[in-house]
């Protein structure tokens, strides 16, 4: 991770729940030359399709009913020269998969209700819990997405898999819990 941490490379992080891919993420972004400018994060699997897309990309003024006057940024565009972090990136729906290939693809985006593509300097962070290859067979992620995500895949293994940092574990927060 760190090696990978000082390129442009997206990084496609696989792991199970609560094996820590964000605290990985942040400690990639903060080992990166981009660690000065913004660590902005996501869950894809939080929000729903519409509230993703504007919450991603942001929206201009008046793109919709009760948009702000001024309009959103949105993640891309909050995350300007540092690192967009999106957990469970495997929830993101086809259409939102599309634009982020777009991306990826020429650094372009637009924002909700806009005409006018915007620049995204982003370095892009991934993450899943689910089997993505087994979900390109199936249909319901996108291939082309998968494959320029998939430059970089770091599998965090289960703690279980890995006992030897059991006691250096329960030490450190024995002492951490101890002093509070």
């Amino acid at each position: 991770a760190e090696r990978f941490a000082r390129t442009r490379l997206p990084i496609l992080l696989l792991a199970e729940t609560g094996t820590g891919k964000d605290l990985l993420a942040r400690a990639i972004h903060g080992a990166s030359p981009r660690c000065e400018r913004p660590f902005v994060a996501i869950n894809c699997g939080a929000l729903s399709p519409h509230l993703l897309e504007s919450e991603l990309f942001g929206y201009a003024p008046g793109a919709f009913t009760d948009a702000r006057r001024e309009g959103y940024e949105g993640k891309v565009g909050a995350a300007r020269g540092g690192t967009l972090f999106l957990d469970e990136v495997a929830e993101m729906p086809g259409p939102l998969q599309a634009l982020l290939l777009r991306v990826l693809e020429d650094g372009t985006y637009f924002r909700v209700g806009e005409s006018v593509p915007r620049q995204a300097d982003v370095r892009l962070i991934c993450a899943t819990c689910r089997d993505l290859p087994g979900m390109v067979d199936g249909g319901s992620f996108r291939r082309d997405l998968y494959y320029r995500l998939n430059i970089v895949r770091i599998v965090i293994p289960p703690l279980r898999e890995h006992s030897e940092d059991v006691m250096p574990l329960l030490d450190h927060f024995g002492r951490l819990f101890a002093a509070h």
